[in-house]
């Protein structure tokens, strides 16, 4: 069996060693533990470790040398400072120098595995993090899809097939899913990459208006055509357009667009030339045709011309493995070479989050936390509302983690200080600290 990650315990007190390697074997850890900080000093040159738990009283190096130590020869480690009652301000400065966290002696073992599973998260999310931000910069040079999700390479595979055909594609998916961005990469894929690339929405124009856009008109056809002017088509002349909402297109359009498919010719409004034109279509829609067909909506005919490949981009919420690569890119794309990072508690809202808006919420989302990040860090209170209550289930019942974050902000509120608030609370100093700094209060 794969262990869950490898731990390095360091303590001179025999008991406390021995408790903690077994526990920590018993979960699943592979574990190398030390009664004499010298011993893992020089483990430290031969080995990484994902975790290291290192007391800090201890001779001849104590806690804080081995921490430094550990932080030059193995940076990656999240390290944990074991300290006795009453040392709170070395843990402190424990912190400062690069620990991620401190646990106070004594403890129970139900503590200390809470503990431990949090601790171990947080590396875990760091570590993906930093994977992530490499895989980024090795795929710079090719910005279009940032995504490691089985489902939208294989599009993107399928995408790259027929982008040099003058097959008609139908993309569908939900709002910000990126169909845009889809139909875009097929156009640079293809021959046609150097000519015009023609996106029309098609619900945002009204049915007066929409043919003309598409077509063309000639002066006097209708009012308000003071002159001639050439369509969308037209303009799109050896490229690629993209019909937006396809499903919106009125019916006497489908007719002249079914018409277009099967020989590329058309007439202006009020006109009797027929032009004619090369231009592959793209069509887009965040419904299922099948749907529209069914109810008058959009002709079949029309539907199976346009259905000539058909890719479909799966939401945000079916793919989460592509949540945090999508989170790092943005603040990269955002951060104006500014050392961006978003707090742990902040990422776990964002993975938890359902992303209704798709892509394009989260980008407004990470764009808006480097923006409120003057301190280099997005943290929570960054967050829009809906993703803060993100922890609230369906029945509007909130998880004891929500509960206590929402107590201690309240206590904190009416304290003099922070020892009222500890008093208050009835817990020590330490344990407030360490609640302040993972809730980012």
């Amino acid at each position: 069996m794969t262990p869950r990650g490898t731990i390095l315990v360091v303590d001179d007190e025999p008991n406390i060693l021995k408790t903690v390697k077994i526990y920590l074997e018993s979960v699943g850890f592979e574990v190398t533990s030390f009664l004499n900080p010298v011993d893992a000093s020089v483990c430290l040159n031969e080995k990484d470790f994902d975790i290291a738990f290192f007391d800090l009283k201890m001779t001849p190096i104590d806690g804080m040398q081995l921490l430094k130590e550990c932080k030059q020869k193995s940076p990656d480690t999240t390290v944990v400072i074991i300290t006795a009652h009453g040392s709170i301000d070395s843990a402190v400065e424990a912190i400062k120098a690069g620990a991620e966290d401190f646990l106070q002696k004594p403890f129970n073992m139900q503590e200390f595995q809470l503990f431990t599973e949090r601790i171990n998260e947080h590396h875990r999310l760091k570590k993906e993090v930093k994977e992530l931000k490499q895989k980024l910069e090795e795929t710079k040079h090719e910005p279009e899809f940032v995504t490691r999700s089985p489902s939208v390479l294989k599009q993107l595979d399928l995408a790259r097939q027929i982008a040099d055909s003058n097959l008609s594609v139908l993309i569908e998916g939900e709002s910000g899913t990126g169909k845009e961005m889809m139909a875009q990469f097929i156009h640079n894929h293809s021959s046609r990459r150097n000519a015009p690339f023609i996106k029309v929405s098609c619900a945002a124009l009204p049915e007066t208006l929409l043919e003309s856009e598409l077509f063309g008109h000639i002066k006097g056809s209708f009012t308000g055509a003071i002159k001639d002017r050439e369509g969308r088509f037209e303009a799109a002349d050896k490229g690629t357009i993209l019909l937006d909402e396809i499903g919106e297109l009125p019916q006497a359009v489908q007719v002249k667009l079914l018409r277009f498919l099967q020989s590329k010719e058309f007439e202006r409004i009020g006109e009797n030339v027929t032009r004619k034109v090369d231009v592959r279509v793209i069509a887009a829609t965040n419904r299922k045709l099948v749907d529209a067909i069914k109810n008058g909506a959009v002709r079949e005919d029309l539907y199976y011309r346009l259905n000539a490949v058909r890719i479909e981009l799966l939401p945000l919420r079916e793919r989460p493995e592509d949540v945090l690569i999508l989170i790092q890119h943005f603040i990269k794309k955002y951060s104006q070479n500014r050392n961006i990072e978003t707090s742990i508690e902040a990422l776990k809202l964002l993975t938890k989050y359902r992303w209704p808006g798709n892509v394009r919420e989260m980008e407004n989302v990470i764009e808006r936390g480097v923006v409120f990040a003057k301190d280099g860090i997005i943290k929570t209170e960054y967050l829009p509302e809906e993703i803060q209550k993100v922890i609230e289930n369906k029945y509007g019942i909130l998880s004891l983690e929500e509960m206590e974050i929402r107590h201690i902000k309240r206590v904190l509120g009416v304290a003099a200080d922070l020892d009222e608030a500890a008093l208050l609370l009835n817990i020590d100093p330490a344990t407030l600290w360490r609640k302040r700094k993972k809730y980012n209060l």
